[in-house]
This record gives C-alpha cells, sequence and structure tokens, in this order.
C-alpha cells in the first residue's frame, strides 16, 4: 500500500493540444480550462507553449505564440519569475519538446539546458 506522500509524489501538467498555434492562442484567450502554465501542443506546427494571456513558445518555431526576449538571464527562474511563470510548468513543457524532438527556442536552451 502506498503512503500518502509516495501517492502524492507527482505533478501533474495539463497538455492542451490543437491543430494550429492560432487555435492555441485563441483558447488561450476564451476558453477558461486553459490556465496560465498548461503546455500548449501544435503538433502541425512543431510547437510546444505555455498558456497565459500572451501564449509563450518554448520551441524555436513559434508560430502565432510569442516569445520570451533575452534579457541575459541567468537561470530559468530568473527568465520566467518577471512572467509569474512556475519553474515546474516551464521544465514540463521542455521536457515534452525534446521528447518529441523539437527544437529549442535558444533562449529556453541556455538557460535550460538539456540533461547529458
Amino acid at each position: 500500500m502506498l503512503t500518502d506522500s509516495e501517492r502524492f509524489a507527482f505533478r501533474a501538467q495539463r497538455i492542451h493540444g490543437f491543430a494550429t498555434t492560432g487555435n492555441a492562442y485563441d483558447a488561450c484567450q476564451v476558453d477558461e480550462n486553459v490556465t496560465k502554465g498548461h503546455t500548449l501542443l501544435v503538433l502541425g506546427e512543431a510547437v510546444i507553449g505555455l498558456a497565459w494571456a500572451w501564449p509563450v513558445a518554448v520551441t524555436a518555431e513559434a508560430g502565432h505564440l510569442h516569445r520570451i526576449a533575452d534579457a541575459g538571464a541567468c537561470s530559468l527562474r530568473d527568465l520566467v519569475a518577471p512572467l509569474g511563470f512556475d519553474e515546474g510548468d516551464v521544465q514540463a513543457a521542455l521536457t515534452l519538446a525534446r521528447a518529441l524532438g523539437f527544437a529549442i527556442d535558444p533562449v529556453f536552451d541556455r538557460v535550460a539546458p538539456a540533461a547529458s
């Protein structure tokens, strides 16, 4: 039998799949089920993003999603803290993008490189 700490020793991540980045962007504006930090998956455009009022791509391809400007952040925390993203949500999106073989946006790749 699992203890409570074993049963809840995971982090659930919500992933929303869309046909286009335009659809993903629109859903962030009007669908109350798509909330800040959820992962946006657009297979046809090789884009993984993070839901927000201004959804952000973590992949090199962005489509209609926004990009984060490189302000010289030294860590993932420094990069996403001003935007209010949870580091775990960003890491989950990056992990999915890498698992699918999508190129990562250089800004994210610099502060959160793939584990060797």
